[in-house]
C-alpha cells in the first residue's frame, strides 16, 4: 500500500537532491529551467527564485505533456530542470512525476527559504 513516506523515499531515490550551492551555481549558468511548485499565495508572501516558473505540484502534468493545451513551452525532456518547493518534499514528488513522464535531467534543490538564506537570487 502506498503511503506518503512511500512515495517520498521512492520520489528521492529518482531525482536527485542537490545542495544550494550548486542549485546557485547552475542559476548563474542560466542553462537550467527552474520550477517553484508551490501554491501561488506561498509564492507571493515570499517571493521565489529570480526567473523561476511557477507550475504548482497538482498542475506539473499538463504543463509538462506538449500535447496539453496547458503545456508551458519551456519545459521539454532534455532540458535541465531544477525544482523548488518549501522544503523539498513537493520538489521530490514533482521529480518523480518529470521522471515518469519522460523527462531526463531533473533535480530537486530544496526549500526556497534555504536558497534565499544562502544568498540566492530571488524576486
Amino acid at each position: 500500500m502506498k503511503t506518503s513516506r512511500s512515495e517520498l523515499e521512492e520520489a528521492n531515490k529518482i531525482v536527485p537532491r542537490i545542495n544550494i550551492l550548486e542549485g546557485i551555481e547552475k542559476h548563474k549558468r542560466g542553462t537550467s529551467v527552474f520550477i517553484d511548485v508551490r501554491d501561488g499565495l506561498e509564492v507571493r508572501q515570499t517571493g521565489t527564485i529570480k526567473g523561476a516558473i511557477h507550475i504548482p505540484r497538482g498542475f506539473i502534468e499538463f504543463a509538462a505533456d506538449s500535447q496539453t493545451e496547458f503545456h508551458n513551452k519551456a519545459l521539454h525532456k532534455d532540458a535541465d530542470i531544477v525544482l523548488v518547493c518549501g522544503a523539498g518534499g513537493m520538489a521530490a514528488l514533482t521529480g518523480k512525476t518529470l521522471v515518469e513522464m519522460g523527462y531526463k535531467k531533473v533535480s530537486n534543490v530544496g526549500g526556497f527559504s534555504g536558497w534565499k538564506d544562502a544568498g540566492g537570487p530571488v524576486e
